[in-house]
């Protein structure tokens, strides 16, 4: 029997030497490494400014610090997301506003956000779902109109586009990726801010380190010892180990996201009108970050696979289904009745560029048996 990992982060020689050396050059916490690797990524969407952080969490966390979001105000997302989204909201004792979903594409409905907004409404935070943008275009004509800010959860979105731009250089005020181990590139633990506004990739920066004025390689390397703390920060700084890692898998990223496009044509072709799939939408590039089939016995169909040697996962379980969410802001299932939808019927398959095509195979003709 095969056995197929749900997910495998592709690294080669090349990831292993790039840590090396940054082992061998002594200094390895935020260094010129995470500089190099900033400036290599914002050069690769053309994005104005990059923040290199230890996870999206960080990132989403100082964006809405950088906006000025304060207590009592609301940020409106989309149920049907992983917890950080609203989590980071509740940092500033401020209230996660949750909207449904699409059935189709698993990203907010845009045509149900204009009803959540309110008068404490500071932003709204579009999850990309699976590496596919959500409507970007409707988000933003409502952010003009209610002047509020747009923070995009891009954790799924690289290297995604909306009408031919690349996500992190949209019209957004703030844009948060994750380098998780599971992500379309890893640098194991890791996330990156984008942003057109300097004041806020400042804010962003200053913040990841305590709010010191300088960050520590500016000290070590020359720049005197004086430091000044000018804002209650963070310990949130990434690592030159994990910049070395970024840089190589951005090298290799294109290549890493044809074999995930390959991957999906395949899923696409064999289970088409017999197994039920997302929608991506003309005028959008997915990077397929995930793929998810929807099925009426989800959780029997999730055994069976796993019995088989594939490992499947689900993405996600909606916020409002949490206990802590649930006891304390008291969010009526009911308003979601898409995501709940979606979560009972929801499966994501193994899509990663280390798949082989007999892999791939394996995986379809054993949801096709199981699904008949």
């Amino acid at each position: 029997m095969k056995k197929i990992l749900f997910h495998k982060t592709h690294t080669t020689q090349d990831e292993l030497d790039a840590v090396a050396d940054a082992i061998r050059s002594g200094w390895l916490t935020m260094g010129p490494k995470v500089n190099e690797f900033e400036d290599a990524f914002k050069h690769y969407i053309d994005s104005q400014e990059a923040v290199m952080l230890n996870s999206a969490t960080a990132a989403l966390h100082l964006a809405l610090k950088a906006i000025g979001l304060q207590a009592d105000d609301e940020v409106i997302l989309p149920t049907n997301t992983f917890v950080a989204t609203a989590e980071v909201v509740t940092y500033f004792q401020a209230t996660p506003v949750l909207c449904d979903i699409e059935y189709e594409t698993h990203n907010i409905d845009v045509t149900k956000i204009e009803a959540l907004i309110t008068p404490k409404t500071k932003a709204i935070i579009p999850v990309h779902f699976g590496g596919q943008p959500c409507d970007m275009d409707e988000i933003f004509a409502l952010a003009k109109k209610y002047n509020l800010k747009v923070i995009e959860d891009a954790a799924h979105a690289l290297p995604s586009k909306y009408k031919g731009t690349f996500v992190g250089n949209l019209k957004s005020d703030i844009t948060c990726f994750s380098f998780y181990a599971t992500k379309t590139l890893s640098t194991g633990e890791g996330g990156m801010a984008t942003t057109r506004h300097k004041e806020y990739a400042k804010s962003i920066a200053t913040n990841r380190l305590h709010g010191i004025s300088k960050d520590v390689w500016d000290r070590y390397s020359g720049g005197g010892w004086k430091y000044d703390i000018i804002d209650n920060g963070n310990k949130y700084n990434s690592t030159d180990l994990n910049a070395a890692l970024g840089l190589e898998q951005l090298k290799k990223l294109e290549k890493m996201d044809e074999r995930r496009l390959e991957i999906a044509t395949m899923y696409d072709q064999a289970f088409r009108q017999k197994v039920e799939t997302l929608t991506i939408k003309n005028d959008r590039k997915s990077s397929h970050h995930l793929y998810v089939i929807k099925i009426e016995d989800r959780d029997a169909l999730y055994e069976q696979l796993k019995m088989r040697g594939i490992g499947t996962s689900v993405h996600f379980i909606p916020i409002h289904e949490h206990t802590y969410y649930k006891e304390h802001y008291h969010y009526d299932r009911s308003n979601y009745p898409v995501a709940n939808r979606v979560f009972e019927r929801s499966l994501s398959l193994p899509i990663y560029p280390d798949l082989s095509d007999d892999d791939v195979h394996y995986i379809i003709d054993s949801v096709l048996e199981l699904v008949q």
